[in-house]
Order: C-alpha cells, then structure tokens, then sequence
C-alpha cells in the first residue's frame, strides 16, 4: 500500500492529493483513502495523521516525496520507534 500524491489539475494551478493506494493497482487507480493534500503556491497542507499513521503502521511505504511532506509535519515523531525505518 503505497502513499502517493495524485495531481489534481486546475488551469495552470497545481494541488496534489495524498492517497492511499493498493500497490497493485495502477498508479493513477482507485485509491483506498485520501488522507491530505498539498498546495505548493500557497504552501498549503492538510494531512490527516491518525489515517495516515493507520497505513503506516500496516505497512504502507511513503513515496519520497510524500515522506518529505510527512517529515516536515513531524507525522514520523507518533510513529513507535520500529516503525521509523522505510525503503
């Protein structure tokens, strides 16, 4: 179960939506739960950490840069200390 990002395309503005995906579903696939967005121009997160930390403690891995995005807001720091380590 991947972490992703997913972009969602207005004109010329782009927000990205942090989904959890199956990882055997294609990467633009249906996604099992949308757990935040990020808005690059205004700088803008949203995250919901317990759904997060849920998908992470069964064993989703972050894209990199979702994991930089979750780093930022400290989500690893609620994480028990085996549960920090990702590929």
């Amino acid at each position: 179960m991947p972490i992703n990002k997913l972009e969602q395309l207005r004109k010329y503005i782009a927000v990205y939506r942090i989904v959890a995906i199956d990882v055997r579903s294609r990467r633009e696939g249906r996604d099992l739960r949308k757990v935040g967005f990020y808005d690059p121009i205004k700088n803008q997160t949203y995250l919901n950490v317990p759904a997060i930390l849920y998908f992470l403690e069964k064993g989703a891995q972050p894209t990199g840069t979702v994991r930089d995005i979750l780093k930022k807001a400290e989500v690893f720091n609620e994480l028990s200390p085996n549960q920090t380590k990702f590929n």
